[in-house]
């Protein structure tokens, strides 16, 4: 059995050798796109110096906000953990815990960007990989799903950001800020109406 855990995380900035995480939001769904449960937290900035004012504006966290934040070698174990609970597994043993984090392949709208984020804190932080190394990219999955609609002289949104391919499927953001957990669970709201139409386009 796979699982799709759909991430989202806010950055201090866009150099990944340089800007931080300072939040990560998650959505868990098994196999059937049934949700599991959603993660948030913040992340403690070690970086004064590379936390952007052009960043704060679109996540809204100020440095006074994360003082009290834990720091990431503490979050990245527990999402870890909390993947592994809520797939039904207690007091598993290290072979289990690696072998549920290999199934679980890490979704996202531009995904790439928060995985090369997430792999540098790995590294950053001595810690073992264990994801699945499959990605599923909202991005260039809707282009060729959006390719198809046209195709069949169906309708389809004017872009591809998150918001445009939210809008679409009637889905829209509570506020401008970008929320780590409210955009996982909005980007999981478009993958699950993505995949309902795999289940229905034929190829003749």
């Amino acid at each position: 059995m796979g699982y799709y855990l759909v991430l989202d995380l806010e950055m201090s900035g866009t150099d990944v050798e340089w800007h931080e995480i300072i939040q990560i939001g998650a959505v868990l769904y098994n196999e059937k796109w049934e949700e599991l449960g959603q993660f948030l937290d913040n992340v403690y900035p070690q970086n004064r110096e590379a936390f952007s004012a052009s960043a704060e504006k679109v996540h809204g966290l100020s440095w006074e906000d994360l003082q009290d934040a834990p720091m990431l070698h503490e979050i990245l174990p527990e999402l870890e953990d909390w993947i592994v609970e809520k797939v039904g597994i207690r007091k598993p043993t290290q072979a289990q815990k690696e072998g549920t984090l290999r199934s679980v392949m890490i979704c996202g709208q531009s995904v790439i960007t928060d995985i090369n984020f997430l792999k540098f804190a790995y590294k950053k932080e001595k810690l073992k990989w264990t994801y699945s190394n499959t990605l599923i990219d909202l991005h260039t999955l809707s282009y060729f799903v959006f390719e198809i609609f046209k195709q069949n002289q169906m309708e389809t949104p004017k872009g591809r950001s998150l918001g445009k391919i939210a809008e679409f499927f009637g889905f829209t953001r509570e506020d401008s800020l970008h929320n780590a957990l409210e955009d996982a669970v909005l980007t999981g709201k478009c993958f699950k109406k993505i995949m309902e139409y795999t289940q229905k386009l034929k190829i003749v």
